[in-house]
């Protein structure tokens, strides 16, 4: 089984790539490049947000798409082909409108909204959404409880979606919390995908807003420290600068270089293989300086280096493949 950790466009990318790896459903193979025969996805819900009184979890939800080939191919979030008649209509009636929903994603939100209200958990919700999409792969949220990324601004306390969509992550980060997160309970099945994984990947996804409330909830990162599975992260940094969105300031607001480096400190007490992009090699290195903890023994991180860049579904196969050899790798080196 592999696992997988995501938020945000670029984590959706890989998890499409590695969709493609996937054996057929009858196949006895087990993991092996080219050969994923269970696949699971732990999810971010720290953006989530309630909007027009409906649960919305973008990253649930890009992820589902994503796995069921709906997925806006041009904006890397909501539906193909999506209409905005309602939110076009509710702008008229004077009803805030700088999140956008379309019309077919606003029924996914119709959907988890009544499932939560007769009585599902989140994890409940989210596996009935990917019965109904067709999604192979196994998603689960971090957590059931609510778990809220809140960002202390130059305007004041936002919630991530005010911060990263109304103000389009233009205001100045001085601290990042997760409300919640501390009396938070992993999902059913998280602890034990992880304890069960032959490998577990970590998206190249924001280490701060996207990855960093799914560490927050306790029991997770305790559990990464100590599976015998290799770890590998793909970068989300790509020559200094983050491929979308504010990962490089917010990893420089935490006191981390804005480089694949900074990445591995992010996950240094657990991480394996960093997957970076060429373009990093100069500022990255062959190999990384050592980290003192109990999973590897004062062992030094491995990098290896590819083209992170996924502009197309061959680039998102080819970067999921390289991971696979990377883990497959990883694994015979343990043995």
């Amino acid at each position: 089984m592999i696992v997988v950790f995501t938020g945000g466009t670029g984590g959706t990318k890989l998890v499409q790539g590695l969709q493609q790896m996937m054996a057929p459903e009858d196949s006895e193979s087990g993991f092996a490049r080219d050969r994923v025969k269970e696949l699971t996805v732990i999810v971010n819900i720290g953006d989530d947000v309630e909007w027009w009184g409906l649960h919305v979890s973008p990253d649930i939800d890009s992820v589902l798409y994503g796995l069921a080939d709906l997925l806006s191919k041009d904006r890397g979030w909501g539906v193909e082909g999506d209409s905005f008649r309602c939110l076009e209509r509710m702008k008229q009636l004077g009803q805030p409108a700088w999140f956008s929903l379309g019309d077919l994603d606003l029924a996914t939100h119709l959907a988890r909204t009544a499932l939560l209200h007769a009585g599902k958990t989140l994890s409940e919700a989210t596996a009935e959404l990917a019965a109904r999409f067709g999604v192979r792969a196994r998603v689960l949220p971090m957590s059931n409880d609510r778990v809220a990324t809140m960002l202390d601004t130059a305007k004041g306390m936002l919630s991530f979606q005010e911060y990263f969509v109304r103000e389009r992550h233009q205001v100045k980060v001085s601290a990042v919390r997760f409300e919640g997160a501390e009396v938070a309970r992993p999902a059913p099945g998280v602890i034990e995908s992880i304890e069960q994984a032959d490998a577990i990947i970590f998206a190249p996804s924001n280490p701060v807003t996207s990855i960093g409330p799914i560490l927050a909830v306790p029991g997770i990162r305790n559990a990464l420290r100590r599976t015998p599975a290799p770890v590998i992260a793909v970068s989300p940094i790509v020559g200094g600068a983050a491929v979308s969105g504010p990962a490089a300031e917010l990893m420089q607001m935490m006191g981390w270089p804005s480089t694949s480096a900074g990445v591995v400190q992010a996950y240094e007490d657990f991480l394996d293989v960093l997957v970076a992009d060429e373009s990093e090699r100069s500022a990255v290195g062959s190999r990384l300086a050592a980290v003192s903890h109990t999973k590897h023994n004062s062992r030094s991180a491995r990098v290896a280096y590819t083209n992170t860049i996924m502009r197309s579904m061959n680039d998102k196969r080819d970067l999921a493949a390289f991971v696979l050899d990377a883990c497959a790798i990883s694994e015979g080196a343990k043995a």
